[in-house]
């Protein structure tokens, strides 16, 4: 990968001058994207490395056959290594390395629903943080639920391809337990609509008229207290396509707009990413009512316990569903990537 690595070092090159911090918005940016070269870079790198590593083990056991013992446990790791890298080159997408925006809805399912929407909404927490990922306390806009769990939920995870993993999660969720809410023992079917967006850099070419769109503006609970249950700080902006896009996170109106404008691009260009990948990115929005027969994957409590992906053509299940619902997605994450790199090679053919 000599032109990513040369790139690399071009950037490493600016952030050395004396005058990198001069402007703060550039050197972000410069940053961010040393952090996603690195991530792509590094498994690469290590791979090179253990493989000349086996290479020299191999040398050496050919003269002392103690070497031997050495080269299982390192072709063990240059496996893992390989995955890694193997993954991280199949987000290939424009923004797939960007971080992301993931918002949870419950669907049919009444109060199970909310508190389903709960669960998924720590679950995706947990995953990112054992990935090494950020998700900014002040920038979860959460709505909850009188009774238990929650409304609504949007909340980023930031970091180097966030959205390419997450964009696996797209779609509607299926949960069958016995409801902790009811007074029997009847297992409750419950459902929860996960959307993800790409967080796209402000200067992204999306272009999008003004007069196309219709803003709402609203108060509303949450991070900004009284403030913002006194002020119109919320802000809602709906395209004459149908799509909408809302944010209440700060006690600006102004800065909700722009947030909410965002949101709207990355609707856009997730669409358009649909587009591309037919069946496989399709989204609860384009599935209509979150409900049965919808779902993209099954969480069974009662009267067994599995995980199953429903969708096409990938073949996915654990009876370990409370890993899953711990933050452990990753079996599945992988296997959509694969999917859906097939699909594109496919496609390309």
């Amino acid at each position: 990968m000599p032109g990513k690595t040369a790139f690399r070092n071009e950037l490493e090159a600016k952030q050395a001058e004396p005058d990198f911090w001069n402007n703060q918005d550039k050197a972000k940016s410069v940053i961010a994207q040393i952090k996603v070269a690195n991530s792509l870079l590094k498994p690469y790198e290590e791979l090179t490395a253990a493989t000349g590593e086996i290479k020299a083990m191999a040398e050496l056991a050919e003269e002392d056959a103690s070497f031997e013992a050495e080269i299982e446990p390192a072709l063990a790791k240059a496996e893992q290594q390989y995955e890694a890298f193997e993954l991280q080159t199949m987000m290939s997408g424009k923004h797939d390395s960007a971080s992301a925006v993931v918002s949870i809805k419950p669907g049919a399912g009444g109060t199970d629903a909310c508190d389903f929407a709960n669960i998924l909404f720590r679950a995706y927490t947990r995953w990112a943080q054992r990935h090494g990922f950020d998700v900014p306390k002040d920038e979860i806009d959460v709505e909850p639920n009188l009774e238990a769990g929650i409304a609504s939920v949007t909340f980023k995870i930031v970091g180097p391809y966030a959205y390419g993993y997450l964009q696996s999660e797209v779609g509607v969720h299926r949960l069958v337990r016995i409801s902790p809410f009811g007074g029997g023992d009847t297992r409750q079917t419950s459902f929860a609509a996960v959307d993800v967006l790409p967080e796209l850099p402000d200067d992204i070419e999306i272009v999008i008229k003004e007069t196309d769109i219709e803003w709402q503006h609203f108060s509303t609970g949450g991070p900004g207290g009284q403030h913002q249950n006194k002020t119109q700080s919320g802000a809602r902006c709906i395209h004459k396509n149908g799509m909408r896009a809302e944010s209440r996170i700060h006690k600006s109106q102004l800065k909700n707009k722009d947030e909410a404008l965002k949101q709207l691009k990355a609707k856009m260009y997730a669409v358009e990413e649909q587009k591309r990948l037919g069946e496989t990115g399709k989204s609860y929005d384009a599935k209509g009512e979150i409900a049965f027969g919808s779902q993209i994957r099954s969480y069974v409590l009662q009267p067994y316990t599995l995980v199953r992906e429903e969708r096409d053509g990938i073949d996915v299940k654990t009876p370990a569903v409370n890993d899953v619902l711990d933050g452990d997605f990753d079996q599945f994450m992988h296997a959509f990537l694969r999917h859906k790199s097939a699909k594109l090679n496919k496609a390309k053919k």
